[in-house]
């Protein structure tokens, strides 16, 4: 039995499959961790919605932003741009399905040694309050009042962790975390519009695994979003967002040993 993490797909239908054959992944056996952004940008997130709904558990699925984004627009809460590839979903005939589906999927998974989730965690935050705030999260977009919480979110920018927030906008900001940050200061306060690589990070910011990591030496992040950082392996972290809707490659690593696949995304966009 093996695990392979799989970064960002993004829409990337066609890459994912042959991602999947070159690992030679068996559902009876096997399981695909998905570190969110399943859509948007590339060819054939509808395609690739089914696929992982389909794998039921042999799929452990954490939401990225541009899940979220794709629950958004399906209320109306936020609106379609140019560059988005979702309206196939928003046809489909199995919509619904496919989007009450998506909601039920937690932002943070933790299987010891490993936390997967999609962008990561605040410096101040424990492994264990990480866990816990991300439950919050993933009960209100499962409840009745989901659609608040996303409102909370778009748009987003103001938004800075704090313990004593309080309802929907306490829950959108966690979700920022888990969904956007790439640096912050040693204080936890978020860069909100660096997408950059790590050495353009502007004066005060750093990336966010660099700050309190000896305090997480016992746990590997497995995380994605940060296309610009690239495939990035250490210790305690294992960023596996390669940019495959960019152009490069989808990557997986099998958790047992570390083990690298990947495979060309050239023609994704």
């Amino acid at each position: 039995m093996a695990t392979y993490a799989i970064g960002d797909v993004q829409g990337c239908y066609d890459a994912l499959q042959r991602l999947v054959q070159q690992v030679r992944f068996d559902p009876d056996s096997d399981r695909l961790w998905f570190v969110g952004d399943l859509v948007n940008r590339g060819p054939d997130s509808l395609n690739v919605l089914r696929y992982i709904k389909n794998l039921r558990d042999r799929a452990v699925v954490v939401l990225g932003n541009h899940d979220l984004f794709l629950l958004a627009a399906a209320d109306g809460i936020a609106t379609m741009r140019p560059e988005d590839t979702l309206q196939r979903i928003l046809t489909a005939p199995d919509h619904d399905e496919l989007i009450t589906w998506l909601r039920q999927q937690p932002l943070f998974y933790r299987e010891d040694p490993f936390v997967l989730v999609h962008a990561g965690l605040l410096p101040q935050w424990s492994i264990d309050e990480a866990e816990q705030l991300a439950s919050e999260v993933h009960a209100g977009l499962r409840g009745h009042s989901y659609r608040d919480i996303l409102r909370a979110l778009y748009p987003s920018k103001h938004l800075q962790w704090s313990p004593d927030l309080t309802g929907p906008t306490r829950l959108a900001t966690i979700m920022k975390v888990l969904t956007r940050l790439r640096a912050c200061s040693p204080d936890s306060l978020m860069e909100s519009s660096f997408s950059g690589p790590p050495e353009r990070i502007p004066t005060g910011y750093f990336p966010w695994f660099t700050i309190n990591a000896e305090a997480r030496r016992d746990t590997t992040i497995v995380c994605g979003h940060w296309a610009a950082l690239g495939l990035h392996i250490a210790p305690n972290i294992l960023a596996i967002d390669s940019g495959c809707v960019w152009g490069r490659e989808l990557t997986a690593i099998r958790l047992e040993d570390r083990a690298v696949f990947q495979v060309s995304c050239h023609n994704a966009e």
